[in-house]
């Protein structure tokens, strides 16, 4: 979780917004998150979180007070990070649950056993009542935009519905989703990047990257040298043909020859940056193993996990990936990278023979 804060000279025109995924959707966003972001000096409802432009957010948390009016709740929620007023209205069901039926039907026996309109609306506000009428201490999840009303910011609720979590599974669930989705999204400033020649290489080396992965895909690849995969990218080198000019006078720039080669170069970075392949002996021989399809070091990190997991420090939490890691470099190679292993876990764990006890500690069942 990281400050909100940001110079208003970095701000995004508002017409670049629906560029950015999170403007569109609820963001799962912490309390305390929403009410640090910084309201955007161009529209005034819209809010930003690391250059995330957010208008709507998406919140679960305990009522820890509440008031009632005829036209709407106010519930205050706490997540653990902070509490919030949440504004939220009520339904028609809601509004007439105190009128009573005048139109005569009877409620239990009168139509013998069969349909009855007003039996039915009534079980259908008891429900609907059950569902939106919450005490404190009750779980609520809220959806809506964010406001800003007499200097306390609030969301105008457009979902609201209380959670029945006898066994905590869905507060459980919450807690693993939202740190994952600051990692993955919201921790990642927003930005925009211009059509240059440098988002046109950028755009060349993506698409290399992901033509090598899939040949190590498909092909089942186990290791490799970098000549036996340069001519996968010999396509996307672009050869000019020579002009006049260009016969009379030396080229200007790098050989086709000498692209491939730094093209390849630079893909293998991103590869070994990602864990995809790594090198297991640092010698002229430049060999290449695939990540997903060394046994060996999938053995090794196994026996390692197993052997630990029976010490009595480890029974309980698991082994931390850090630990693994300083195991594996010890026992199967130096050059082992986190993102190598993690990979290798990832792999272990969907096929059973590991589980993940946190975000970061493993053990064998």
């Amino acid at each position: 979780m990281q400050t909100a804060a940001m110079d208003p000279t970095e701000e995004a025109p508002s017409l670049l917004w629906g560029l950015d995924p999170v403007f569109s959707a609820f963001a799962r966003l912490y309390i305390k998150d929403i009410l640090q972001m910084t309201e955007s000096i161009q529209v005034p409802g819209i809010y930003f979180y690391n250059q995330h432009p957010i208008y709507k957010v998406d919140v679960l948390g305990t009522v820890v007070y509440r008031r009632e009016r005829d036209t709407f709740f106010c519930y205050g929620v706490d997540d653990g990070t902070a509490v919030i007023n949440c504004l939220c209205w009520k339904s028609e069901l809601l509004k007439d649950e105190g009128h009573t039926d005048k139109s005569g039907l009877q409620t239990s026996d009168g139509a013998q056993g069969g349909f009855s309109p007003a039996a039915e609306l009534k079980k259908l506000r008891e429900a609907h009542q059950r569902r939106c009428r919450l005490e404190i201490g009750e779980l609520l999840r809220v959806r809506g935009p964010v406001k800003t009303s007499r200097q306390q910011r609030e969301i105008m609720a457009s979902t609201y519905y209380k959670v029945d979590d006898p066994v905590m599974v869905a507060q459980i669930t919450w807690m693993m989703d939202v740190p994952q989705l600051y990692r993955e999204c919201y921790d990642k400033p927003f930005e925009l990047k211009a059509d240059t020649e440098g988002n046109s290489a950028n755009t060349s080396l993506s698409k290399a990257t992901n033509m090598m992965k899939d040949f190590l895909k498909q092909k089942l690849v186990t290791r490799f040298r970098p000549h036996d995969v340069q001519d996968l990218l010999q396509p996307l080198i672009s050869i000019r043909p020579p002009t006049a000019a260009a016969e009379q006078e030396p080229a200007a720039g790098p050989s086709a020859c000498q692209q491939l080669r730094q093209l390849l170069k630079e893909v293998l970075q991103v590869l070994q940056d990602e864990g995809v392949v790594y090198r297991k002996l640092r010698s002229q021989d430049e060999v290449y193993h695939v990540t997903r399809q060394d046994k060996d070091l999938h053995r090794a990190v196994r026996e390692i996990i197993r052997e630990d997991s029976r010490k009595e420090k480890y029974a309980e939490k698991g082994l931390h990936v850090l630990h693994i890691l300083s195991a594996v470099r010890q026992r199967h190679s130096l050059n082992v990278s986190r993102a190598v292993l993690v990979l290798v876990l990832k792999t272990l764990e969907c096929s059973s023979d590991i589980v993940s006890t946190s975000d970061s500690h493993y053990t064998v069942f």
